[in-house]
């Protein structure tokens, strides 16, 4: 469960670009596009785990922000990701490029428009690049003005069934 030492994690899908950090943080830890790549073959060949997104801002101890790559590996997370069929952000767009993977966006003028990826999407997100488990953090994620109410009912689902997360708060900006 989470506690007051535990930093909630903030998350800003937009229809272009994800913002994802913790509170706290003066600037989002990453930043990378709002896109994922699936594998178009049926095989059995699994792509290799992508190694970083283009985007990544640390703050050093004199408070100065730069920008450069990050380590990914998923030695500490409970769940393996080297399996997976499908790259997001950056990654996805490089897959993309080649015949073997195709690219989808599954945010579409605000709106969610496929959950299935977007399910996904927040599982890299969270235990590849956050590296962290939901459930010992609480999550704060952004939706726009004209959200229904049943795609904040479906965020709460995979969010509390899918990820177990501690806590949730859905901030509709204007």
């Amino acid at each position: 469960m989470a506690s007051a030492q535990t930093p909630a994690v903030i998350m800003d899908n937009g229809t272009g670009l994800t913002k994802l950090g913790f509170a706290g943080n003066d600037s989002p830890s990453w930043v990378f596009p709002t896109a994922i790549a699936t594998s178009v073959a049926s095989s059995g060949n699994k792509p290799a785990a992508p190694t970083k997104p283009s985007f990544r801002a640390s703050t050093t101890a004199s408070s100065t922000s730069s920008i450069s790559g990050g380590n990914l590996s998923t030695g500490t997370n409970k769940r393996d990701m080297a399996d997976l069929d499908f790259f997001i952000g950056d990654e996805a767009l490089e897959a993309a490029k080649g015949p073997s993977y195709s690219l989808s966006y599954p945010i579409r003028h605000g709106q969610i428009e496929n959950w299935d990826q977007m399910e996904r999407f927040w599982e890299t997100s969270i235990f590849k690049y956050l590296k962290c488990e939901p459930e010992d953090h609480y999550f704060l994620l952004t939706e726009p003005p004209l959200n229904p109410p049943e795609n904040r009912e479906n965020t709460a689902e995979i969010m509390f069934e899918s990820f177990n997360c501690a806590g949730l708060y859905s901030y509709r900006f204007r």
